[in-house]
């Protein structure tokens, strides 16, 4: 059974808003996908994917609809197609309970250490909001990474500007499903989902990474 670092800690709760879906197979392990929209304190709601294990639940006794706790990482990996790559981001489940809604409403949690694997973008918003785009490359078990896409707003956005690709920081936030327009050659504007951390927290991690 593979081992959870605690570099890499993700909590949610909601109701679970699609069926599930066969993902892949590992090892004669099967995984499956489905999403969980989880409510802001705007009663917005984010739709967030998630992947289990057969192992972890039995897939006959979770439905659409239920109310469900979520534990564990917020994970990345490479989908290749004949153009290019593309970064694919779903909370990978170690732990899900049937909660009660009123117990688990508005829940999104994450916790994160890595290390600035690109500069961070630094921008200003037409409103003058600050914001600073940063990835964080965060390291898993079997010598993998994930590398996680983060969101920083006013000061922690204007310090981010001054670090550079390499140092170790630690953030808090929760995960968002950011909906944006790309155009096409043909002119059509697509609609794309991006997810990614909403970092509330943010600051240096000066402990020495162990190999």
């Amino acid at each position: 059974m593979e081992t959870f670092n605690l570099n890499n800690i993700v909590k949610i709760g909601g109701t679970i808003s699609s069926n599930l879906e066969f993902s892949h197979e590992i090892y004669d392990e099967r995984f499956y996908k489905f999403f969980v929209d989880v409510e802001r304190l705007s009663n917005l709601k984010d739709s967030l994917p998630v992947i289990v294990s057969e192992r972890i639940i039995d897939i006959n006794n979770i439905n659409m609809g239920d109310t469900v706790l979520v534990e564990g990482q917020f994970r990345s990996y490479n989908e290749l197609n004949d153009v290019k790559s593309k970064l694919v981001l779903s909370i990978f489940a170690k732990e899900i309970k049937i909660a009660n809604k009123e117990e688990v409403s508005k829940i999104n949690d994450i916790i994160l250490e890595g290390f600035i694997c690109k500069k961070p973008i630094y921008r200003k918003t037409p409103l003058g909001r600050e914001i600073s785009d940063m990835l964080v490359a965060v390291n898993r078990s079997y010598k993998k990474s994930d590398y996680i896409p983060c969101i920083l707003w006013g000061r922690n956005a204007k310090y981010s500007e001054t670090l550079e690709v390499g140092t170790k920081v630690k953030l808090s936030g929760r995960v968002q499903a950011r909906v944006y327009e790309k155009k096409q050659m043909d002119g059509e504007l697509i609609k794309h989902i991006a997810y990614e951390i909403s970092v509330a927290k943010f600051g240096l991690n000066e402990d020495k990474e162990k190999e």
